[in-house]
């Protein structure tokens, strides 16, 4: 588009955007500036010349970096390193990474308020940067029996989950999203994008699904304890498995009960559970309660993908190996199938067994 047609549409340049300065994206992002954390989070991707595309959740960059491999296509995680990507509140950095950004790549409304904030300033103040929102047309389920639906406004409306990208046939969705984003933005490498979207889900979704399958198959036990929020009913309802949240409410900041611990002994004694998982971004307190209270032996990690640690940056991790090296070797354990020295990833258990 060139400047005498975005002086017509009224569109602003990222250039024009971050000239006229406070009056755009701050006011967007007033009021949730708190925790100083800054932009980061994960390696970008793609030519340092090319076009950028700037992802407000962990798994939506990955799926997207992905999907633009072998394109000019760079893709920047927003989260920082260490963090939740449900829980944080961005400092004034993320501003000049959405504006500069040819497009921003978001999770829908209602799950990142900051991020609503954020996109409601760029079409208010008619910046260019495109949106590309992950979760569209996406089916998500009804928040489990135990939560408050008026707790916290989050999916397409009230009293639904958002956590949709676990279960990873509904994953396979906003891996379309992202192509079809990128196509209309980027046409020139629809090819590339359309080979690597399908590459994508059938040799890495397809293959993870199957692999989750065959793991709550073999367990003779149905119920997970876990010491973390409430973001893993989605693999409950894949596969047929009682996920049972110590932290019942969708924050991964939430308060546990009193009431809450009492009921995850009662699970924990009535299923003889030796093994918990626990949340790698979370406070680890009540795992630590319940390995005091009862006779859980452990905890092990872990995570719905929404964050990543330095190490796993380090090792390029993405949504595939956190599955393979996190979630899918805890759940064998707290099912039962395996005991943890039985696991077979070097070294697992001793870097995992009650973490800090």
């Amino acid at each position: 588009m060139t400047d005498s047609q975005r002086r017509t549409t009224g569109l602003l340049t990222r250039r024009q955007a971050l000239a006229s300065g406070a009056g755009l994206l701050t006011a967007g992002l007033a009021g949730c500036t708190s925790g100083g954390a800054t932009a980061g989070g994960g390696a970008d991707s793609g030519d340092d010349d090319g076009p950028v595309v700037a992802a407000s959740f962990f798994s939506f960059f990955d799926f997207a970096r992905k999907i633009a491999a072998d394109t000019p296509v760079q893709v920047k995680n927003l989260v920082p390193t260490g963090l939740h990507g449900h829980g944080w509140e961005p400092n004034a950095s993320v501003t000049k990474d959405i504006i500069e950004a040819d497009v921003f790549l978001n999770v829908g409304e209602n799950f990142q308020p900051w991020a609503d904030r954020a996109i409601q300033t760029l079409k208010d103040d008619n910046v260019e940067t495109a949106l590309i929102n992950a979760r569209e047309g996406v089916e998500l389920v009804d928040l489990a029996a135990s939560l408050d639906p008026e707790e916290e406004g989050v999916g397409q409306g009230r009293g639904q989950d958002p956590h949709f990208w676990l279960d990873p046939q509904r994953a396979k969705t906003s891996v379309d999203n992202i192509r079809d984003g990128f196509v209309e933005n980027f046409p020139d490498h629809e090819d590339t994008f359309t080979e690597n979207a399908e590459t994508y889900k059938t040799d890495v979704l397809d293959r993870i699904d199957a692999d989750y399958q065959a793991v709550f198959d073999a367990a003779e036990r149905k119920v997970v304890q876990l010491a973390a929020h409430n973001a893993f009913q989605y693999i409950g309802v894949r596969y047929g498995v009682e996920m049972r949240p110590l932290v019942v409410n969708l924050a991964a900041s939430g308060d546990v009960k009193p009431s809450d611990i009492t009921e995850a002994k009662d699970v924990i004694e009535e299923h003889d559970i030796k093994y918990i998982g626990a949340g790698v971004f979370e406070t680890r307190k009540p795992a630590e309660q319940l390995l005091a209270e009862t006779p859980v032996e452990a905890y092990y990690p872990v995570t719905p993908y929404a964050g990543v640690r330095e190490d796993w940056v380090a090792e390029n991790w993405g949504y595939e190996e956190i599955a393979y090296n996190i979630n899918m070797p805890t759940f064998e354990v707290v099912l039962g199938n395996k005991t943890p020295a039985e696991v077979g990833l070097d070294g697992w258990n001793d870097e995992w067994r009650n973490f800090e």
